[in-house]
């Protein structure tokens, strides 16, 4: 099973709302951690996955942004939306900072709700199973590589209790016209049975460093994963030729767009025809910009579909 982590933002909440139907067909169980105390968009997104009768799991106790999102401010959600619901998991994560006293508590308070320990950097592993090995709502740990090492890992193998591998597969760059053409992003979804996992996951083609808001578009990139003839997942980075100033974001993109058009149009491409790579088909031929936004969902639901391609494909 395949486990996105992505941050609440708007379009990856109108992606994960969107597609709420895909990720139930293709068993994709989206990690959504908020960053917004404005929980209408992520309120219509828990909406939508229920309608789909989708699984997801929601983080009670954010860590990133300027200003996290309160645990007290996620506890109308979960007791409004969330709580009860078989298919939705409450995600807690644990950092080197955390006090797991609170994790206790939930787990009490919610006792009726599946539970998912996020792992990112917590290293006090004995203490942690000693107090938590009489609470059967935990029913998945999430291991965020680089921060919980195997031997790490491997303390928490348990009966009916899954263990999901999270790899960061992109490599941010500071500045948009550094990337290179292309580079490998990850090679997870083929070997984390072979590291005792039960599924993975990653931060998509945004990656795991956050940041509020972005700077100006010097340069517009296009990022899209793609499978290499071995199966081996990598990232081309279709980039504008203008990347001097921040003007003219609207024809960079289709600088950048054509790049990706032509790569489309090659015999030899080893692009997945998306559902999304139509969209930037017709957003080619039509010239329209529709924002940058808007392009990071259609390079994220391109990935999801790649994926999902690929784990029908294997199975």
């Amino acid at each position: 099973m395949y486990y996105p982590y992505l941050r609440g933002k708007q379009f990856e909440l109108i992606l994960v709302r969107d597609r709420a139907p895909f990720l139930k067909a293709n068993r994709i169980h989206p990690i959504i951690e908020p960053v917004r105390v404005d929980f209408s968009p992520l309120s219509r997104a828990v909406k939508a996955l229920k309608e789909a009768n989708a699984s997801a799991t929601f983080i009670i106790n954010p860590r990133v942004g300027d200003n996290p999102v309160p645990i007290e401010s996620m506890f109308p959600l979960i007791d409004g939306e969330i709580r009860g619901e078989s298919n939705f998991s409450i995600g807690y994560i644990l950092t080197t900072e955390s006090n797991i006293n609170e994790l206790f508590e939930l787990l009490n308070k919610y006792h009726n709700n599946d539970f998912s320990i996020i792992h990112y950097g917590y290293s006090e592993w004995n203490n942690l199973l000693t107090n938590t090995s009489g609470f059967p709502n935990i029913k998945r740990h999430v291991f965020i590589d680089g921060y919980a090492g195997k031997l790490y890992q491997n303390r928490f193998k348990k009966e009916n209790v899954d263990r999901i591998l999270i790899r960061d597969g992109f490599r941010q760059q500071k500045r948009n016209s550094d990337y290179p053409q292309s580079e490998h992003f990850s090679e997870l979804h083929m070997t984390y049975e072979g590291e005792g996992m039960n599924g993975f996951g990653d931060f998509l083609t945004v990656g795991d460093d956050f940041s509020e808001t972005g700077g100006p578009a010097f340069a517009v990139v296009i990022h899209l994963t793609f499978l290499n003839p071995d199966k081996d997942m990598f990232i081309y980075h279709f980039i504008s030729d203008k990347i001097d100033s921040p003007v003219d974001p609207g024809g960079k993109f289709l600088e950048a767009l054509k790049k990706l058009n032509d790569n489309l149009g090659d015999s030899n491409s080893l692009i997945f025809p998306s559902e999304a790579c139509n969209e930037f088909k017709s957003l080619y031929e039509r010239k329209h910009y529709p924002g940058l936004g808007y392009l990071k969902k259609l390079s994220m639901q391109h990935h999801l579909e790649l994926i999902a391609d690929y784990l029908r494909r294997d199975n």
